[in-house]
């Protein structure tokens, strides 16, 4: 079992950057895809960015392309995402998760693909 706590998160105006971290117990993440998603009020869950590290690929949406950032410290065994030049549609709840699947390759976009998901940070966005 894996337990993921999300924070970080908070109010900011446009354009500011806000860090979220995604510390994760029970056993180590290192060799796992992470990824991150956010869900916006009356929305559906929607892919953010991810990280494979056996493929060395990340991917992101692209609607936070060049904005965002996903980064690893394994002995930290924590994940973030750096987000830079934050706009208001970026408002939502922000989680982590997890796949445990280790022949998939690339960075999935689907929720269903994940096994272990935190239970979200807020990001708030005023314009």
């Amino acid at each position: 079992q894996v337990q993921l706590v999300e924070s970080g998160g908070g109010l900011v105006q446009a354009g500011g950057s806000l860090r979220l971290s995604c510390a994760a117990s029970g056993r180590g993440i290192s060799s796992n895809i992470m990824a991150w998603f956010r869900q916006a009020p009356g929305k559906d869950r929607t892919f953010v960015g991810g990280i494979n590290p056996k493929t060395h690929s990340e991917d992101y949406t692209d609607a936070v392309k060049g904005r965002f950032t996903i980064s690893r410290d394994n002995a930290k065994n924590t994940v973030y995402l750096q987000m830079n030049d934050l706009k208001p549609e970026d408002t939502a709840l922000y989680y982590c998760a997890l796949d445990d699947n280790p022949y998939m390759r690339g960075v999935p976009y689907s929720t269903t693909h994940y096994d272990y998901w935190g239970q979200g940070t807020q990001v708030t966005v005023s314009s």
